[in-house]
């Protein structure tokens, strides 16, 4: 019979990379963890792991077996929530993801809110491009994303949550800042700070101003949105962030341009046809609610 800490020890192991930091994880000693693999391996019936230079890894079968075991742990959490669906929100977990926008300016006071009415809900929250948590919702590793529209895939139920203005920033003491009839041709030459390519909120900032006509020169890219207003603030570049994160900033202010205009639409997703936990579907209501406030 498949044993759940077994499958759970192999899983850890993998994604700690080693034996001993999966122990340390586990809480338990690196021999009593090594036994564990052990009889894992020997239940399925096959090498699962090598050890190498550079740590452990993977047989073919151990891919098999990871791809599975982590099936069999995301199958039992449904279960375990499924059940909690009758106990109200004394207990639970609230799984989400959501860009550099959501989790910094969007999701902190909602998550607050949130918590001082139900204090025990456990929050798991990853930051993430749009594509990749549109991956983890479908795949069951998250239950709710905040995602930039428009979505893939069918099988994503995407409701709209609010219109996110795009704006350009600079320095407070910037030369700009003194003009207040900004064109396109007056950015030539400048240089911007990026979000990292490939990220849903960059390709539509790059098709934007592009069709527009303008060439961003990008000197750099960044993730953080912190972290791109305090490079703007201190080398003098320009950058594209959402007006969100202007909130409270003293050291850079907002840059009007003629005849650019960049929105985005920011939607809370979830599996289509599959059923909240009681958590998640409380906090996914909250803040749907905050929109049409």
């Amino acid at each position: 019979m498949m044993d759940l800490h077994l499958t759970r020890s192999f899983v850890t192991v993998v994604e700690a990379g080693s034996i001993s930091r999966a122990a340390a994880r586990l809480g338990l000693t690196q021999s009593a963890l090594s036994r564990r693999i052990q009889q894992y391996e020997e239940q399925l019936g096959a090498r699962l792991l090598t050890r190498s230079r550079h740590g452990i890894e993977l047989t073919e079968e151990g891919r098999l077996a990871l791809t599975g075991g982590q099936r069999l742990l995301s199958a039992w959490a449904a279960l375990r929530e499924e059940i909690r669906l009758h106990q109200g929100l004394e207990t639970g977990q609230v799984r989400i993801g959501g860009g550099a926008t959501t989790v910094s300016f969007i999701l902190p006071t909602a998550i607050a809110a949130f918590q001082s009415k139900h204090p025990e809900i456990l929050f798991q929250l990853k930051e993430a491009g749009s594509s990749e948590i549109a991956e983890d919702v479908l795949q069951g590793r998250l239950e709710l994303g905040v995602v930039t529209l428009p979505v893939r895939s069918s099988d994503l139920l995407a409701r709209m949550l609010m219109d996110d203005d795009i704006v350009l920033v600079a320095r407070r003491d910037h030369a700009l800042t003194r003009n207040p009839r900004l064109r396109l041709e007056d950015l030539a030459g400048q240089g911007f700070v990026g979000f990292e390519a490939g990220t849903a909120l960059q390709q539509l900032i790059d098709q934007a101003v592009r069709t527009a006509g303008l060439e961003p020169h990008v000197v750099m890219e960044l993730r953080s949105i912190p972290s791109i207003l305090r490079m703007v603030a201190t080398t003098g570049h320009l950058a594209f962030v959402s007006r969100l994160a202007l909130h409270d900033q003293r050291d850079v202010v907002e840059l009007k341009v003629s005849g650019l205009d960049i929105r985005r639409q920011l939607a809370v997703i979830s599996r289509r046809n599959s059923r909240l936990s009681a958590a998640s579907d409380a906090f996914a209501r909250q803040l749907l609610d905050k929109r049409n406030a």
